[in-house]
């Protein structure tokens, strides 16, 4: 199993803002082999940003490697933005494989 996930700051009161554009994207995670889950993630408020992570669930890093290739992928990312001033900086993606 392989998980990968972004990071991403969120300028304190715009997190609806953030969530509304997750809640409405077409992700067409539903059609790439290997895909397993999905979750957004909240975390903390502190000085002003709150962290969030997405967090996906793979069989393999080849799997999640060739979804970043695909024709999905460019889908899913084409209109993936959020309006201005919410994120606060570049997302920070993050991978690791299961040992346990």
């Amino acid at each position: 199993m392989f998980i990968a996930t972004n990071r991403f700051q969120i300028r304190e009161g715009r997190e609806e803002d953030f969530e509304q554009v997750w809640r409405g994207r077409d992700s067409y995670l539903d059609e790439v082999p290997g895909f397993k889950q999905f979750q957004l993630l909240r975390g903390s408020t502190e000085e002003g940003i709150t962290l969030y992570v997405s967090h996906s669930l793979w069989a393999s890093r080849d799997a999640f490697e060739a979804w970043t290739r695909s024709e999905a992928f460019r889908k899913a990312h084409s209109r993936a933005g959020s309006p201005e001033g919410v994120v606060a900086g570049h997302p920070k993606l993050e991978t690791f494989e299961v040992v346990l």
